[in-house]
């Protein structure tokens, strides 16, 4: 269950970066306001399918430990710590844009998104990276475990 899971949020958060990369077209290229806005709320709730997932699966089923060889192990780890300062100053930056595009102050949006965009690009790259490590490349189906077992080990 935790593979399909994680496949599923997985895609959900490639998805929501992709629409991001096509909303900054539109509106920095294409001069499109409204199809930009539609854009940015579809990837965001592309995103939010992504952390109810995420969440769902934490809760309820628990995380996949690293089984990849021992002496990756600590730089595994590295990883995922950045992975998860990444993604969560991502959203944080990404309710703050959102909030600055709905209540109209555009030129505050234009300063900050850029800034939310580039933290999200790392976020979901590193996050594919994870799924990728612990779902394809270093497969354990039967482990799954607590939040904090499956960061920092035994």
């Amino acid at each position: 269950m935790s593979f399909i899971l994680a496949t599923i949020s997985t895609l959900c958060i490639l998805i929501s970066a992709l629409l991001m990369v096509y909303g900054w077209y539109t509106i920095r290229v294409k001069k499109n306001r409204n199809r930009h806005k539609a854009i940015m709320i579809t990837a965001s709730l592309f995103a939010l399918v992504f952390f109810m997932i995420y969440m769902t699966r934490t809760v309820f089923i628990g995380n996949v430990m690293y089984n990849g060889p021992e002496n990756f192990k600590f730089a595994y780890t590295v990883f995922l710590t950045i992975h998860i300062i990444f993604a969560a100053l991502g959203a944080i930056m990404g309710l703050f844009s959102l909030y600055l595009g709905f209540t109209g102050r555009f030129q505050s949006h234009k300063k900050v998104s850029p800034y939310t965009a580039i933290i999200w690009f790392i976020s979901a790259a590193t996050g594919i990276a994870v799924y990728l490590i612990l779902f394809i490349i270093w497969p354990s189906y039967h482990m799954d475990t607590n939040l904090w077992q499956a960061i920092f080990g035994h």
